[in-house]
């Protein structure tokens, strides 16, 4: 039997080109460098559970997950993307004194990482206390403060940077106590 390296080159050298194929006619070529890597990266990963008789057929079956799973992430963001465009919207037509405010501040979120914005509204939006928030993101409660603080950062630099002709005071993004 051959050793891990030699089994793993031999089924990359066998299977990249269809898999590859298989990740293009599914995803377009753009994205199908990126599905093969990670499809082999399992494969590497999981050279046990790849059986012999159906070596191609698993790794399909992996790069089908992938496709999957990249979907549901572009269907989320796009999800959450729309969400804030329409709270973005709503807040453009509210009347008051704070709604240019409101407005900078989620065009400003809109342009953070997907983790900032789940930091950022866990605990504003859903109500979390930043030990459930911390649950959620398997992190101490600690390391979640350290979380926080930099994201509330990176969102206030965000607002002067797509606001500068509004005064220099810092917007405010909660008012809740942390427990």
């Amino acid at each position: 039997m051959p050793n891990p390296h030699e089994r793993f080159t031999a089924l990359y050298n066998t299977y990249q080109a269809r898999v590859c194929g298989y990740a293009a006619s599914r995803a377009g070529h753009q994205l199908a460098e990126e599905v093969v890597s990670e499809t082999f990266l399992v494969a590497w990963r999981r050279l046990d559970s790849i059986p012999d008789h159906a070596q191609l057929p698993w790794l399909f079956r992996v790069a089908r997950n992938i496709l999957r799973d990249n979907f549901r992430q572009a269907a989320r963001r796009e999800s959450l993307e729309a969400e804030l465009r329409a709270w973005m919207d709503e807040a453009a037509t509210d009347a008051g004194e704070h709604a240019t405010e409101r407005v900078a501040a989620l065009r400003a979120l809109a342009t953070l990482s997907d983790a900032d914005k789940e930091i950022l509204t866990l605990t504003t939006w859903h109500g979390l206390s930043a030990v459930e928030a911390a649950e959620v993101l398997g992190c101490t409660k600690a390391a979640f403060f350290v979380r926080m603080h930099r994201a509330r950062r990176r969102l206030q630099a965000a607002i002067q940077a797509g606001d500068t002709s509004t005064s220099a005071k810092p917007v405010t993004v909660t008012g809740r106590k942390f427990q």
